[in-house]
């Protein structure tokens, strides 16, 4: 035995580190987890203190094989998966397939940043297997495949095949409805604002908005009280009878964590939380730059703590006064506090190395790569900058009894501001009022302006107003939801929103989830019959009974016994009391052809259909078409949804419309105007020099398939879905999805790449 042996999960992770480690070093990749519970049955022993079962991960017998010969040779052997529960769990089961096969030491090493510094020190202070994080994971992992597969064959027996429910995911799907519900029953309610648009000795002119009447808060509920207003101030003359001037620091914001990534990301970059996670994924491993080889060039991107190390803020302060001048460095650094629920054990999100701009590697990076590295690192440069000085200027203006109000604000001093300002368009819509009424969004440029000086009057113009829905949730706004409610943890909340979108149960249009008539039905059933489960304080509760396993603060077993009593209650009621879709179905004003009793819509198999209640004794039935017009009121067509795109015929707007082979995009002049076109996976065609888009289309036979939107120019086609994942062995834009005895994995399309990657089981989440 002469080497020691490292090894990672990943492919790209070991390329990175056989460049700091040298010839003393072997490095192998497991390639994710190695182990984990059978997909076919539940394999946890709930009368044996939940005792999981685990079992060899299909396709993973050449590594598994691989690893334990490389065992043999080392004398000391390091686990070094990522630096969290699931890391250590990867360890865990290596661990356990390697001991019998060497005599040396096996420890475990963890590193939040892929340098050679950060790999050296981690190999110098190695440790043991950490059982209660390891435990923690597998509470996780039990809890969920408990949740997963009891309830989900009870949707299945009741309303329809392929379902599931999920801890996390389930009450995720549940704030969606809920929000969609209170959209639908929503009444808006008038008001108006009145502006006067005014000159003051110097220029430019300004307006300003009715503030006051008398000594209280203008209230203008109609047009009627409007126009008086306007009629009343006729001859009136406006005087200045306030001015106030006053410096505001706007301080710099944390570095991200991995929530506040996947929100930014969606607000400025339109990446949804999967698509993140992926490219960060993919610069922490590590990427090639030219002759310098494979470099991690951020920090681990799994974290929910804004702490950053002494080196590193020193590092972000020398930058800033070389970049920036010593104006924009504050005397001390800043510091950040981290909420009580966090995790700890990981810096916030970061750049490794601040030699590495974003602009000196951009020839490196792919498009979104280089858009994702720079927001992290102007990000974090940021916020080790001063604050920003805004001077903000108040005028109060009288005029008889009406006092209006105009609000003006200069940077004196940009600060941060110089490179970071953070997207805010959501912000302003979830206050359920129109943004041009509120005086305080309106901030203008403003002229000199003294008391007593009067001004001359342009116009006056009353506006109508209609208070606003609650917002439907972004993806972005629904993790930050999640998040401030302490359900689920930072490293779950991409797989969470993807999942609920890909069992339908939600679909995201113009950036916005929209609940389906099946989400609502699964989500009705779970409150109903599960309420604990759907419950967000419970949930986040058993999210902190995991935190106290981590801790050593409480046993796995104990924790799973708490729940577990009362759910299996709920679970035995459920059996007789969760409503059966599949028999009774839903009641429709159609009446049967053939013996007249009521039409009802159930589901199969394969989807709707409609029968009759006379079932069996009639057995009539009807395909319900794919514009909805046999559905009754209790199901309505989906409504057609508007997007930012114009028809290319007769430049239209053009809508999502729902047919029987799914979603597509049509004129909204249709049938006036016949044009359509798919919708787009958003995966570039990976044909040289084409440019297209894959998007999702149907053979003549009705099959789906995918192929290129620039066809017959581009021949490009397949079977297999494109996911938008790169491969990490031969660097391949994107994965494919395949399916082999009913399981689901995704590989590379490249013939003479071997790469396989088995879909973690998320029905549970």
């Amino acid at each position: 035995m002469s080497k020691s042996l490292v090894i990672v999960e990943s492919p790209a992770k070991a390329t990175t580190l056989k460049k700091f480690l040298g010839k003393g070093f072997d490095v192998k990749a497991s390639v994710g987890h190695i182990r984990d519970l059978p997909k076919k049955k539940l394999a946890v022993d709930v009368d044996n203190n939940f005792e999981p079962e685990y079992v060899t991960i299909r396709g993973k017998g050449k590594i598994i094989a691989e690893l334990r010969n490389a065992a043999k040779k080392a004398e000391k052997i390091y686990l070094a998966p990522d630096p969290d529960r699931e890391g250590e769990a990867i360890a865990y089961h290596i661990e356990s397939i390697i001991k019998d096969q060497t005599k040396g030491e096996i420890y475990r090493v963890l590193f939040n940043e892929i340098t050679k510094t950060a790999v050296q020190a981690a190999l110098e202070r190695p440790r043991k297997i950490d059982m209660n994080l390891f435990e923690a994971q597998q509470a996780r992992r039990v809890l969920d495949r408990l949740v997963g597969y009891k309830i989900s064959p009870l949707l299945w027996k009741k309303v329809q095949r392929g379902l599931s429910a999920g801890r996390v995911q389930s009450v995720a799907l549940r704030l969606i409805c809920e929000r969609e519900r209170e959209i639908q029953a929503f009444k808006p309610e008038e008001y108006w604002s009145v502006w006067s648009a005014l000159e003051g000795k110097l220029p430019p002119a300004f307006e300003a908005k009715l503030n006051k009447i008398g000594e209280k808060k203008a209230e203008v509920r109609n047009e009627e009280q409007a126009n008086a207003i306007l009629s009343d101030l006729q001859d009136a003359s406006f005087t200045v009878t306030d001015v106030q001037k006053k410096e505001r620091k706007k301080n710099p914001y944390p570095p991200f964590i991995t929530s506040t990534l996947q929100q930014e990301a969606s607000r400025k970059l339109r990446f949804s939380p999967k698509k993140t996670m992926t490219i960060a994924q993919m610069l922490y491993e590590g990427i090639k730059l030219g002759e310098e080889g494979s470099v991690g060039l951020i920090t681990y991107m799994r974290t929910d703590s804004t702490r950053v190390s002494d080196e590193a803020i020193q590092g972000a302060r020398g930058f800033v006064e070389k970049n920036f001048g010593k104006e924009f460095l504050p005397s001390e650094p800043n510091v950040y506090k981290t909420k009580k629920s966090a995790q700890d054990a990981h810096e916030a999100i970061r750049p490794t190395y601040m030699d590495k701009p974003p602009a000196e590697i951009k020839e490196y990076l792919t498009k979104d790569q280089l858009a994702l590295y720079e927001l992290i690192w102007n990000r974090f440069i940021s916020s080790q900058m001063a604050p920003a000085k805004i001077d903000q200027t108040g005028v109060d203006i009288q005029a008889k009894t009406y006092i209006f109000r105009a609000t003006g604000a200069t940077i004196t001093f940009p600060g941060f501001m110089k490179i970071y300002v953070e997207e805010e368009e959501e912000t302003k819509e979830a206050n359920g009022q129109d943004a041009t009424a509120t005086g305080a969004e309106k901030t203008i440029i403003l002229p000199p302006l003294a008391v007593g000086e009067k001004l001359k009057i342009q116009k006056i113009t009353p506006k109508q107003h209609f208070t606003q829905p609650p917002p439907r949730f972004s993806e972005a706004m629904l993790i930050r939801e999640l998040e401030e409610k302490g359900i689920g943890r930072p490293s779950t909340y991409a797989a969470t929103v993807g999942l609920i979108k890909d069992r339908e149960y939600v679909f995201d249009t113009n950036r916005r989830l929209f609940p389906s008539e099946l989400g609502f039905l699964v989500s009705d059933q779970l409150v109903e019959n599960f309420p604990d489960i759907l419950d967000a304080a419970f949930t986040a509760n058993m999210e902190n009974q995991l935190d106290l396993v981590e801790e050593g603060k409480a046993g796995w077993v104990e924790t799973l016994k708490a729940f577990y009593v009362p759910f299996k209650k709920d679970l035995e009621k459920a059996e007789t009391a969760m409503k059966d879709f599949k028999k009774e179905g839903i009641e429709t004003d159609e009446v049967c052809e053939k013996c007249g009793q009521k039409m009802l819509i159930k589901r199969g198999r394969f989807g709707k259909f409609m029968a009759c209640a006379g079932y069996p004794e009639c057995k009539t039935t009807k395909k319900i078409q794919s514009d909805g017009a046999t559905e009754s009121s209790s199901a309505p067509k989906a409504p057609d949804i508007p997007t930012d795109e114009k028809c290319p015929a007769c430049g239209a707007g053009m809508v999502i419309k729902s047919g029987r082979f799914g979603k597509f995009i049509a004129c909204s002049k249709y049938p006036d105007c016949k044009t359509t076109k798919p919708i787009g996976t958003g995966i570039k065609c990976p044909e040289e020099g084409c440019g297209g888009e894959i998007v999702e289309k149907r053979s003549r036979a009705g099959r789906s398939f995918y192929g290129c939107n620039k066809y017959p120019a581009c021949k490009f086609a397949s079977w297999n879905k494109p996911v938008p994942e790169k491969c990490p062995q031969c660097r391949h834009p994107f994965l494919v999805e395949r399916h082999k005895e009913g399981e689901k994995y995704f590989a590379c399309p490249q013939k003479e790449c071997k790469f396989r990657k088995e879909v973690e089981e998320e029905a549970a989440e």
